[in-house]
């Protein structure tokens, strides 16, 4: 298939077979939110290993996907990608059947490489597959979607299996999935790799793992615990250690990451800008999540079904906006309206209130869901398709890796926000302790052991300070969306005339 050749009915096929994959993938970042409980009483782990049952997946994808890029580049895409789903499936029994917290925890691990050997292929090999522009951007739009759907269905699938199964259910439900990727992946999906790849440069890839795991784990650490000299420390070590790798990748003939592309307005301008989306999406999710189930007392399932409901924009404004850019609206303008109605959203989340109905937080998730994805949906295609046929692979790892700092970034940056907000605005009722004044988790763990009167003065001071909180984040929040759309009217993503940045 040359450049100009249009995707036929087997490559949609395809395309939906890669969908496989990718909801599994997503849906493991969440679909321990409801198993926690049934995972310590039956493995008794302690809180360490309990943190680390649930971070071990993240960080180990995103420290690995740029080594898994580039591999899937060299040795085949299709063949990385069946490699993965079939070390997914084992690890995935593996976890289901773990007879203690550390075996569940390496399984977990095992989990993580899997998933970075499938998110950069799934992207790779949609470039592979359509290299028209307008059915590009229409496959990237449904990988979105798909993306954005099993994050959100993780939690919701996994409420409704532990109401009938054990915990390691949520692990099983990856099995059939796999096998039949395993099965239909050589009959429909075509090989592709790296005609010229170069050497296997061991050194650059230990050093891309070393440099993007301890930033990330430092900015997650400083979100939950607060910031100390060892973080940052950790953090600046990271940083140290991507200039020796970015340095390297400069040295070499056949570099596992072509820094070159940097130099292109639009590839760097929406490298930028998907890190944003990340930040935006994943620091304000923490905050609809809390406010729906510890301010307006939901139960976690029946949170998961309404957040469910909220993304029900993105099922329309995604590919709306892949139309609009097919009938040749500016991508520039598109992408700058989608970050402003992800701000409008936030705007409207700041009228949320204590005693609020569900649905001003919906209109306001919803607003902001739909615009980032859409946004997503087209930085992801000037991305890929702004690359070179045979680095997809590494390109996507790159992109998948800036999404994981983003809301890194966010969850730490926006969390520290809210937090601060909360501790300066509860006012704690006589006899509360100091200890509510830390999270309003907290404060609803000491109001439950107060005396009913105590208690609902407590917990009305900490759901209204926490709503103040959310208020400002929100703020916040759109001041960076209108930042973000002023930067891609900038940049405007014309590859046509793409200048050289610096």
């Amino acid at each position: 298939m040359n450049e100009t050749t249009k995707a036929g009915r087997r490559e949609w096929v395809g395309l939906a077979t890669l969908m496989l994959p990718l909801l599994l993938v997503s849906m493991d970042v969440s679909v321990l939110f409801f198993a926690v409980p049934f995972i310590n009483a039956d493995l008794t782990p302690t809180a360490t290993q309990q943190l680390w049952i649930f971070d071990v997946y993240g960080f180990v994808l995103a420290g690995l996907l740029i080594t898994m890029g580039w591999l899937g580049d060299r040795i085949g895409r299709r063949r990385l990608l069946m490699i993965g789903a079939a070390g997914f499936g084992a690890a995935s029994v593996l976890a289901a059947y773990a007879p203690s917290a550390e075996l569940l925890i390496l399984a977990r691990a095992l989990l993580g490489i899997g998933g970075a050997t499938l998110m950069p292929s799934t992207v790779a090999l949609i470039r592979s597959m359509f290299h028209d522009e307008k059915q590009r951007g229409v496959a990237i739009t449904i990988w979105t979607s798909g993306l954005t759907f099993g994050v959100s269905l993780g939690p919701i699938l996994s409420g409704l299996l532990l109401e009938h199964f054990w915990w390691g259910s949520v692990f099983l439900i990856n099995l059939p999935a796999m096998v039949l990727l395993l099965v239909l992946a050589p009959v429909l999906i075509p090989e592709f790799r790296n005609p010229n790849p170069g050497r296997f440069d061991l050194i650059s890839s230990v050093l891309s793992l070393a440099a993007v795991l301890p930033v990330i784990y430092a900015i997650k650490e400083i979100a939950a615990h607060g910031i100390t000299a060892g973080r940052i420390g950790l953090a600046a070590g990271g940083l140290l250690l991507g200039l020796v790798f970015v340095r390297r990748q400069r040295r070499r003939n056949n570099p596992m990451i072509d820094l070159s592309l940097f130099r292109r307005r639009t590839f760097s301008g929406a490298m930028a800008l998907n890190v944003v989306t990340m930040f935006g999406l994943a620091g304000f999710a923490i905050f609809t999540t809390q406010y729906l189930q510890s301010v307006l007392g939901m139960r976690p399932l029946e949170a998961a079904l309404w957040s469910l409901l909220a993304g029900v924009g993105v099922g329309a404004a995604a590919p709306l906006v892949s139309t609009l850019a097919q009938r040749g609206v500016n991508r520039a303008h598109l992408v700058a309206a989608s970050f402003a109605v992800a701000a409008a959203g936030l705007l409207e989340l700041t009228s949320a209130e204590v005693d609020d109905t569900v649905l001003t937080v919906l209109i306001g998730a919803g607003l902001l869901s739909a615009g980032l994805v859409a946004a997503i949906s087209q930085l992801a295609e000037l991305i890929v398709g702004d690359a070179p046929a045979e680095r997809a692979g590494t390109v996507s790892a790159l992109m998948e890796t800036g999404s994981e700092f983003g809301g890194a970034l966010g969850i730490a940056v926006l969390g520290s926000i809210g937090t601060a907000v909360y501790r300066s605005e509860i006012t704690l009722p006589a006899g509360a302790g100091d200890a509510a004044r830390e999270t309003l988790g907290d404060a609803a763990a000491v109001a439950a052991h107060l005396p009913g009167d105590l208690g609902g003065a407590l917990l009305t001071a900490a759901r209204t300070a926490f709503t103040s909180g959310m208020h400002t984040v929100a703020l916040v929040g759109a001041a960076v969306m209108a930042v973000a759309a002023a930067a891609a009217l900038a940049v405007k993503f014309d590859r046509k005339a793409d200048s050289v940045v610096g």
